[in-house]
């Protein structure tokens, strides 16, 4: 006899049972439950209960659920592919954020135009709703029974599987994978699918291996979602930094510098801008800044412990014979200036801010516009500070964290990530430092879910993974507890006691990146910043050249009240002017002529309400001054 419990029911079991039988005994199975989780362990409805057990049922909303939906859809997609291409050989087909894709090692790469070939035999699998059936083989079985199929990728994968591993594979009538799952019931669940993009991978990753035909695609388990989800990936399309950075002259990638981005003139009045208030904010809470070198000595990054676990990521070189790296993170940099001066328990908490530019080196495959670069600028953070100030101080991050996503219009959930198992110091210390990191959180009032096992090998931290107006998820803001790099260092303060002492500290960052933040909001505002942000704040529109002059002292009035303002006197009719500075997503057009000329007023027109009436100047500069204090979206 043995015991499972569900959410909110129990029952107890004498033979051995399915999770389906099992759920159905308790009244809980429903068409929309399609995977579980045994103590913790995702499994397929299928999985057989042999003794006492938690079970929490799965649904496609539960993201464990969406990742077994979309699995079975990638096996739907190789037998597909395998039905109509059988000299394709099978590589791996996982499911991932959004959607699923696999990889094939075949002679002719596909185009964009098979997809729909091979939809229409997905379809035909899904409507057959074959079984899944798993099944397992003893390892030298199983490498016999790839060979057989000429799956040569398969055997490699079964070869380099651990001497304990169980081999299981999934068979779908006449097509089987090797799979450790778990799967969907039947094919038949994929209602709702799509085939998305084609694209090139190395096998393993690994540039030097056979270049593999990678299909990505996405399921759902009906054709609403799945429509929802294909308009929102249309307008993330429009919405790209990559195009919006082009059309409003922010920024460039060239062909000089893969991974090094150029900011043009607008792009850097975005990004000073950005910066200016990241400044203004840390000052308020209390922050000092400080500047550190961009390339420092091999001394300092073994000390730190990069040029051992880091080096193929950093740039090196020799001066004077001695090795030098450019700075991957700015860390060790603010260890340095934190031992440059003595410090007593009075002056802590310390914060230290840096804007400092870092290099590393990505695959040249990798590299995605703003999102992956080879330099950026990280708005670093580090707090100095004892065992006992450390909840308040987490609480002060969180509260800054707060005050700029909002500002921003970004939603976000809190992610605790826990010990991992390479992990370094005494696990009281990493138990202590968790516990708090929960206990700020939940003391202000916020939720979190747990990572487990994903902290740092140094510390645990809070992960603030941001949502965009699509419902994109960003991870943007991370505060890091350390407990090894103040030990590394030596890093000391003298304590009430008049003792030495280790200090703790916090890494931390807001944006992330300033870079890769620029590339979130523009996408996330479209390209339409709000006031405060915009590179051009405001157009002087002329309908004719008579009222250049007029315009030219507006624009003179405004900028020297603080606004960004451009004027458009080329010889074009004033509505394509108008249409221009729409699609340059100006916030305001303000359009002059002979009746705005004699009065001293302009008549306005905003990017977004559209027509707002004739305004003195006066009281136009106190709306936008308004718009810009408050800096309303």
């Amino acid at each position: 006899m043995f015991t499972v419990k569900f959410d909110g029911a129990e029952r107890s079991f004498d033979a051995p049972i399915t999770v389906y039988d099992a759920a159905n005994d308790a009244g809980l199975i429903s068409r929309e439950v399609i995977a579980a989780e045994v103590n913790g362990k995702a499994v397929g409805l299928t999985y057989k209960l042999t003794g006492d057990a938690e079970v929490r049922l799965l649904k496609f909303e539960d993201a464990e659920g969406a990742r077994v939906f979309r699995h079975t859809a990638s096996h739907v997609l190789a037998q597909a592919v395998k039905n109509l291409y059988p000299d394709a050989k099978l590589t791996i087909g996982p499911s991932i954020d959004d959607g699923f894709y696999y990889d094939f090692d075949v002679d002719t790469a596909f185009v964009p135009e098979d997809l729909p070939k091979i939809e229409a035999e997905m379809k035909k699998i899904v409507k057959a709703n074959l079984k899944l059936e798993r099944f397992t083989l003893p390892r030298d079985e199983a490498i016999a029974f790839m060979e057989e199929k000429g799956e040569p990728y398969k055997v490699e994968l079964i070869r380099d599987l651990p001497e304990d591993e169980i081999i299981s594979f999934y068979k779908q009538g006449e097509f089987t994978d090797l799979c450790a799952g778990p799967h969907l019931f039947s094919t038949g669940a994929v209602k709702a699918f799509k085939l998305t993009s084609i694209a090139g991978a190395y096998w393993r990753g690994d540039s030097n291996r056979k270049m593999l035909c990678r299909i990505y695609g996405t399921a759902f388990p009906n054709k609403d979602a799945l429509k929802e989800y294909l308009a929102r990936i249309e307008e993330a399309k429009k919405r790209d930094h990559r195009k919006l950075g082009r059309e409003l002259e922010l920024f460039t990638i060239m062909e000089e510098g893969p991974g090094f981005p150029f900011f043009l003139p607008n792009g850097m009045t975005l990004r000073n801008t950005l910066i200016d208030y990241w400044r203004e904010v840390h000052r308020r809470y209390g922050y000092v800044e400080i500047s550190t070198p961009m390339m420092l000595n091999r001394d300092l990054w073994e000390r730190s412990g990069h040029w051992g676990h880091y080096k193929n990521n950093m740039y090196t070189t020799v001066i004077d014979d001695t090795d030098f790296a450019i700075k991957p993170m700015n860390c060790p940099g603010g260890m340095l200036f934190y031992k440059s001066q003595l410090h007593s328990y009075r002056d802590l908490p310390l914060r230290v801010g840096e804007l400092g530019l870092v290099h590393r080196h990505e695959l040249s495959g990798a590299l995605h516009g703003l999102f992956r670069v080879r330099c950026f600028t990280q708005d670093d953070a580090h707090i100095f500070m004892t065992w006992d100030q450390m909840k308040d101080e987490i609480k002060n991050v969180v509260k800054l964290f707060d005050e700029v996503y909002s500002v921003f219009g970004l939603s976000y959930q809190i992610e605790v990530s826990t010990m991992p198992e390479d992990h370094m110091g005494d696990e009281k210390d990493w138990d202590f430092a968790t516990e708090t990191l929960k206990e700020a959180v939940t003391e202000m009032g916020k939720s979190y879910i747990i990572n487990e096992g994903d902290g740092a090998f140094y510390g645990p931290k809070l992960d603030f993974h941001l949502a965009d107006c699509l419902g994109r998820t960003w991870q943007c803001g991370t505060i890091q507890l350390d407990m090894q790099l103040p030990e590394r260092f030596e890093l000391e303060y003298t304590g009430a006691d008049n003792e030495k002492h280790r200090p703790v500290m916090i890494h931390r960052v807001v944006l992330g990146s300033i870079e890769r933040f620029i590339g979130v909001i523009t996408e996330h505002f479209a390209g339409a910043f709000p006031l405060w942000l915009a590179p051009v704040q405001a157009k002087v529109l002329p309908i004719s050249g008579y009222f250049n002059e007029y315009a030219e002292k507006v624009a003179k009035e405004l900028t020297d009240a603080g606004m960004r303002v451009e004027c458009d006197m080329r010889n074009e009719k004033i509505g394509y002017k108008i249409r221009e500075a729409q699609l340059s997503k100006v916030p305001y057009m303000l359009v002059v002529g002979e009746k705005e000329q004699e009065s001293g007023t302009v008549s306005v027109r905003a990017r977004v309400e559209g027509e707002g009436g004739v305004m003195t100047l006066d009281d136009f500069k106190a709306k936008a001054a308004a718009e810009i204090e408050t800096k309303k979206r």
